[in-house]
């Protein structure tokens, strides 16, 4: 059952919202692209959302949904972080996002990041005892996390083009 074109535009707005949460980190992002995309799919019985084109969705957002950590890490590891001072950031970065739900939920992403970078700092710093390879560590980090943003919206925009693709060739 092909849906009535109005849906197609509901469901566009909400994907854009979407797009806007990639940039913005309190708005959901490419989960939200795709859960908008399963929920047009299921209600049209996958007619023109094809299950191949579902599975290509699903796969495109698994990868931007990981980002922020596969990217982050890698540029933690460009910028000469241990495996330790990763770990303590991530756990620097969990006690911060936490920390930061207190302050009505808008401080979480902020002291999030702020947590990690600390995190991979201090323990980068207590390895080698030189803040200049501490911070180069923690800037491969931070590099690699604004990175993930990038493709991030560079995946949300294919994850929309594909969907509007498919609904508009029926």
């Amino acid at each position: 059952m092909v849906l009535p074109e109005w849906a197609f535009w509901i469901a566009l707005v909400v994907m854009a919202v979407g797009l806007v949460g990639v940039i913005l980190p309190v708005v959901p992002g490419v989960g939200l692209i795709w859960g908008v995309a399963l929920i047009y799919a299921i209600a049209e019985s996958f007619a023109t959302i094809d299950p191949f084109t579902f599975a290509t969705l699903t796969v495109l957002a698994a990868l931007g949904i990981t980002a922020d950590i596969w990217v982050s890490h890698a540029g933690g590891k460009l910028g000469g972080a241990s495996w330790k001072a990763l770990l303590a950031g991530a756990g620097c970065g969990a006690l911060g996002f936490v920390i930061g739900l207190f302050f009505g939920g808008i401080g979480a992403i902020p002291l999030g990041i702020i947590g990690t970078i600390l995190g991979i700092l201090l323990v980068e710093y207590k390895e080698r005892q030189d803040w200049k390879e501490a911070a180069q560590a923690s800037a491969g980090w931070a590099a690699g996390c604004l990175f993930s943003g990038v493709i991030q919206l560079f995946l949300s925009l294919t994850m929309i083009l594909i969907f509007v693709w498919q609904v508009i060739r029926g």
